[in-house]
């Protein structure tokens, strides 16, 4: 079985959402997720133990909500085969641009980055590495910089699953149809880490 890695930040419970759409849940079972990655902004206890029965192994990082949790790292660093992915919620990088990212990843050394605090998904492969925002869970508004005020969020998250050198991501969005009627989508993306060359064969 695969060893899954969820991706999820910008979860604002109860203050800007009541919580996980119903939806997400039934897909986040426990027994399939291996890891937690959580990049801050869980403003609340429930969520935390919630987020701990699907996958003990619960990492998390600080967000900007999360000014209780002084003790949080503000980053992180794990490894699965070959690939190593730093995570962070993003409120400590002046913006988005992809070559802050970039020093970010290069001073974490790391060949994939996650940030959040935009609440908005987003992915991109960069100078050899791959940025992943998974966006919010819950579909929380957002008043910091990224989606524009008047736009809607679409909650979404995101399950990593790492062989080797490569990374699948798995996308997951609650999207309206023109009904109004919530589904959701999924969409994948893979990375591959470049392999150093090992010189001339002898």
């Amino acid at each position: 079985m695969a060893f899954l890695i969820l991706v999820i930040g910008d979860l604002h419970i109860p203050d800007r959402a009541l919580d996980i759409p119903a939806k997400f849940k039934k897909l986040l079972a426990p027994g399939k997720i291996g890891q937690t990655l959580c990049l801050g902004n869980l403003t609340d206890k429930s969520t935390y133990e919630y987020l701990r029965t699907m996958a003990p192994d619960l990492k998390i990082v600080r967000g900007r909500m999360d000014v209780e949790a002084t003790s949080l790292p503000l980053t992180q660093v794990v490894t699965h085969g070959s690939v190593r992915i730093g995570f962070l919620e993003g409120f400590t990088l002046v913006s988005n641009e992809p070559d802050l990212l970039l020093a970010e990843a290069n001073k974490l050394d790391v060949d994939v980055l996650c940030w959040g605090g935009t609440h908005k998904f987003e992915c991109f492969e960069y100078m050899d590495k791959f940025f992943v925002n998974p966006g919010s869970a819950t579909g929380a508004f957002s008043t910091s910089w990224g989606p524009d005020e008047s736009e809607e969020v679409v909650p979404s998250f995101c399950l990593m699953d790492v062989q080797g050198i490569s990374l699948t991501l798995y996308v997951y969005q609650l999207r309206k149809d023109a009904n109004g009627v919530e589904n959701v989508a999924v969409e994948k993306v893979t990375y591959t880490k470049p392999v150093e060359p090992t010189g001339a064969a002898s």
